[in-house]
């Protein structure tokens, strides 16, 4: 045998053994890509009923704050009442009370000076 022939068997042989480790890691990586593939379906099956959960509980908690929005509203539409009703009385009692109240007031010192002028 001459040196080609010794060159072309180990060139050859080093072929042969890329082959096998890149056969190896081939099938390293089929194994990986099938372990990936069934993570991924166990988490499609796992998921999909979450976010379908997530989904109803996301419009119940939508409606809950339609609702509360319209018992804010209300309230806020009670308390205006209830302000301008206050505001009202205050405006028709508030007057009369102070003019009896001055008119007490008055007649009082007149009833005083009235009794300190028969004392004399």
């Amino acid at each position: 045998m001459s040196a080609r022939d010794w060159v072309a068997v180990a060139i050859a042989v080093v072929v042969a053994i890329a082959a096998g480790g890149l056969l190896v890691a081939l099938g390293a990586l089929m194994r990986t890509m099938t372990a990936l593939q069934l993570t991924i379906d166990e988490l499609r099956k796992e998921t999909l009923p979450l976010v379908t959960d997530v989904q109803g509980t996301v419009r119940q908690a939508n409606a809950d704050l339609q609702r509360v929005d319209g018992l804010l509203e209300r309230a806020e539409s009670i308390s205006g009442t209830v302000d301008s009703a206050s505001r009202l009385a205050y405006l028709a009692f508030s007057n009369p009370v102070v003019k009896a109240l001055a008119f007490g007031a008055g007649t009082s010192r007149a009833l005083k000076r009235f009794r300190s002028r028969d004392d004399v």
